[in-house]
């Protein structure tokens, strides 16, 4: 009996001490960059863990949109009516098809509904964003998309190379966040990688100061950057009980290889 008490405790400390899998709150258009030949993008909202490629039932989100930056000039266009149904890793994702009407940096933005996850006893929500330019246009790239909880990029966030680093600054309320950690992970989407150990999966770097981290990205492909915090007020959970709800302010980017001489 006390053999089985200790092998019990023991499965119960092995489990309780695995690192939790990080959600990512997901913007992933087909293509990083528009061009005169490809002036039309698939864009698709998800919520997932993705470089395991374990996907989550989001709801449609309460707001989506996208703000076209032109210098000094932003204006912004509600998609929530666009979206339809759609499935990323077998679950219940959204999907609309834009079209990019004239030059700009053009920033997607989505606020998605609470999402109750029982295993941390608290709601989630992460505010996610992704910057395509359109036809050689990017002034602008670090301007704000007026989300309450925000990476504002310090590195350019597209035409990178894979193997380089990204720099970002956390606004919390238009204010830099100091000390938060900054969640990231690669977009695993065929599954060709493995990790090295559990701890692999999600990188984390903690804001300095002055609200700004750096991070490398070693691989080609979408990476995501998830900057976590807790919410002011709570909300009721589905025991009944007031529950924190964990704000994500998530920023995705791609990094390139460089293509062969022809």
């Amino acid at each position: 009996m006390q053999l089985r008490r200790l092998v019990g405790a023991l499965a119960l400390v092995l489990v309780t001490a695995a690192p939790a899998l990080a959600h990512f709150g997901m913007i992933i258009p087909d293509a990083p960059v528009a061009t005169a030949a490809k002036r039309a993008t698939s864009v698709t909202l998800s919520f997932s863990h993705p470089f395991e490629g374990h996907g989550m039932n989001m709801e449609r989100p309460q707001a989506f949109g996208v703000v076209r930056v032109d210098g000094d000039k932003t204006e912004r266009t509600d998609l929530l009516a666009s979206l339809k149904e759609a499935k990323v890793m077998g679950k219940a994702a959204w999907k609309t098809d834009f079209t990019f009407p004239k030059p700009g940096v053009y920033m997607f933005t989505m606020e998605p509904k609470l999402y109750w996850e029982p295993e941390e006893d608290c709601y989630i929500q992460h505010l996610t964003k992704v910057v395509v330019p359109a036809f050689g246009n990017e002034d602008g790239w670090d301007t704000p998309a007026g989300l309450k909880f925000e990476i504002i990029p310090l590195t350019r966030p597209f035409g990178n190379y894979a193997g380089g680093t990204f720099s970002g600054v956390v606004m919390l309320d238009g204010k830099p966040a100091p000390g938060v950690d900054v969640e990231m992970e690669y977009y695993n989407a065929q599954g060709k990688y493995a990790a090295p150990t559990e701890f692999h999966v999600t990188q984390v770097v903690k804001t300095d100061p002055n609200g700004v981290f750096t991070a490398a990205c070693p691989l080609a492909g979408w990476w995501g950057f998830a900057a976590l915090t807790t919410a002011p007020e709570q909300v009721k959970g589905p025991d009944g009980q007031m529950k924190n709800v964990e704000i994500g302010a998530v920023l995705w980017t791609r990094f390139d290889a460089f293509k062969p001489a022809k």
